[in-house]
């Protein structure tokens, strides 16, 4: 008997309502529209409200993908959060969320930290937990208020990210052909340097001096970054593709993490594939990190970018430097 395959239930995403424009930005940091849309193809982005947390934007996209999904609540027995910026450092937001959703107090709740890679890394986790036979439905999310985290004086970085949350809830099906069909997850460790919060963890403790200098907000070099990220993202998608002896054009809609035009622009390219083939939505959203794809994910399959049978490919790049790539038959 062949075994069950993991697929997608549900979809469903979350953007905050405040606006924050690429004009509005030029009057907080020396920038302007056409230098952050000329380097990054950003236009705009979503803002928390105050008092709007991190487990809040989750809790919305939660019930989206529940409510796509036709599954309750109570059918949820394992939950997965894909963040950087949970609420606190202690405890985990999974269990915050379970709080707010209502879910059973039997769901298995845990956060995953791979940065903008982290809904692919969750994805990956959570199917595999489903095959093992001892989880029936999982919800997978992945959210993040970088906006608290981002330096609001440093326009190399403030200009780049955004607030959101998606999530996909996952179950079996015994239907043939369907559902994920492989994972290509890695990372670089050599190049923490390069996407990092230099402060506030167990090696660097807060102290006056590092919140003096804003060493608790996040750094990034972001050239090497850039060619970090289009070399990790077109191998893992030329390995994954490779693994499954499947042909680049076979490929309906591209999910790409949304950091920047440029990086996405590259990878259509070096895949030999049209651009309308990618869902694009990082004028509107900015880097959004873990929320990056599963937002996309919800918006292309709402908009009648993805069918049934149809072959998609998710593809990932974040701090860490972590990478993943997710093939999926709908």
């Amino acid at each position: 008997m062949a075994q069950p395959s993991t697929v997608i239930l549900g979809t469903g995403s979350y953007a905050p309502s405040r606006v924050l424009t690429n004009a509005e930005l030029s009057k907080m940091v020396d920038t302007s529209d056409e230098w952050i849309t000329t380097r990054s193809g950003i236009r705009e982005r979503r803002i928390a409200a105050p008092g709007e947390h991190t487990s809040d934007m989750a809790v919305h996209a939660a019930r989206a993908a529940l409510a796509d999904a036709q599954v309750s609540a109570d059918e949820i027995d394992l939950l997965i959060v894909a963040t950087v910026t949970a609420d606190m450092a202690l405890p985990a937001a999974s269990c915050i969320i379970q709080h707010k959703l209502g879910l059973r107090t039997t769901t298995a709740c845990f956060d995953l930290n791979a940065a903008c890679s982290g809904f692919v890394y969750a994805l990956d986790t959570g199917c595999a937990m489903l095959t093992s036979g001892r989880y029936h439905k999982a919800l997978i999310i992945g959210v993040e208020k970088l906006s608290s985290v981002v330096d609001w004086t440093d326009r190399s970085t403030c200009v780049l990210f955004g607030d959101g949350a998606g999530a996909a809830v996952i179950g079996l099906s015994d239907t043939p052909g369907i559902g994920l069909i492989g994972t290509r997850l890695g990372a670089y460790g050599d190049g923490v340097d390069l996407l990092n919060i230099p402060k506030g963890g167990s090696s660097h403790p807060a102290t006056a001096e590092s919140i003096a200098n804003r060493e608790h907000f996040l750094r990034m070099k972001g050239k090497e970054v850039f060619k970090r990220a289009v070399f990790a993202m077109e191998r893992a998608s030329r390995e994954i593709l490779e693994q499954h002896k499947i042909h680049a054009d076979h490929i309906a809609c591209v999910i790409p993490h949304q950091a920047n035009l440029r990086i996405i622009d590259a990878i259509a390219q070096y895949l030999e594939l049209p651009i309308e083939r990618f869902y694009v939505n990082v004028d509107r959203y900015g880097n959004t990190s873990s929320a990056s794809i599963p937002i996309a994910l919800d918006e292309a399959r709402r908009a009648g970018r993805i069918k049934s049978g149809d072959l998609i490919l998710l593809v990932a790049f974040g701090a860490g430097l972590t990478y993943g790539a997710a093939l999926i038959r709908w």
